[in-house]
């Protein structure tokens, strides 16, 4: 019997902070169990989203201009890894899941998203892969690529007492956006970054539609869990706005 699994399309494109800040909510209340697992999977606004380690480093800063200066919202993440872009031709990915021991299914939820993710690009004509591409922004273990040459998706994951979340971005379009947005970013936060490793579907199947990906990527996902598309609930929507300030950067 398939696990079920409730899913939310909605995004927030005029407010970059707020769209994180629902995640954010579905995570707190997940683990408070008032909500069931739930995944988010959107098209989100353009954003570069920072990690732990960005928001901590002396660049932080210039890197936030840097992403603001080229027509980036700069929010900081709740998934681990460094500095990744969202824009509307991404499928963003946020999946929490009730769990009295997170800590001890890292790898299990990595390796479930990965391969989704690699099966997904595989039924549509990609020879997709997972591990991490030299050179690639963000790097990790879990990213998915394509042919080893060029990194399509990159995934990482948030720890809380009683659940876990797991979010992600694949890039469907326009890798040319991310390439200019990430070069100046990542010099600024004097990280070592080949602007060659950062592709899209778009690049591996020309004409390729965000509806066919996100198809595929519904395809593979409803052969583990039975999937209920809802609304947002207003409670969710309400405490995303207490917590939206804690996810837009400061001013640069």
């Amino acid at each position: 019997m398939s696990q079920p699994l409730r899913l939310h399309r909605r995004a927030f494109q005029d407010d970059p902070a707020l769209d994180v800040a629902v995640s954010r909510a579905i995570l707190d209340r997940v683990a408070a169990g008032e909500l069931p697992e739930t995944l988010r999977m959107t098209r989100p606004p353009p954003m570069v989203a920072f990690g732990r380690q960005d928001v901590a480093g002396r660049h932080y800063a210039a890197a936030v201009r840097a992403a603001r200066d080229n027509g980036f919202e700069a929010i900081e993440r709740l998934a681990g890894g460094r500095a990744a872009v969202f824009h509307e031709g991404t499928i963003a990915i946020a999946h929490v899941r009730p769990d009295s021991e997170p800590q001890a299914h890292i790898y299990p939820r990595f390796e479930e998203w990965s391969g989704l993710m690699q099966a997904g690009l595989a039924r549509l004509g990609v020879d997709a892969g997972v591990g991490e591409v030299p050179g690639e922004y963000c790097p990790g273990g879990y990213s998915v690529h394509a042919g080893g040459r060029i990194k399509l998706a990159g995934i990482g994951q948030k720890l809380v007492k009683n659940a876990g979340h797991l979010g992600g971005v694949l890039v469907v379009t326009d890798s040319a956006r991310v390439r200019a947005v990430l070069v100046p970013v990542y010099e600024a936060l004097g990280l070592d970054f080949d602007p060659a490793t950062a592709g899209s579907v778009e690049d591996e199947l020309p004409g390729i539609a965000l509806d066919a990906v996100e198809a595929a990527l519904l395809e593979e996902l409803s052969h583990l869990y039975d999937i209920e598309e809802a609304d947002l609930d207003e409670r969710t929507i309400e405490l995303a706005h207490e917590l939206r300030d804690e996810h837009l950067s400061p001013a640069a």
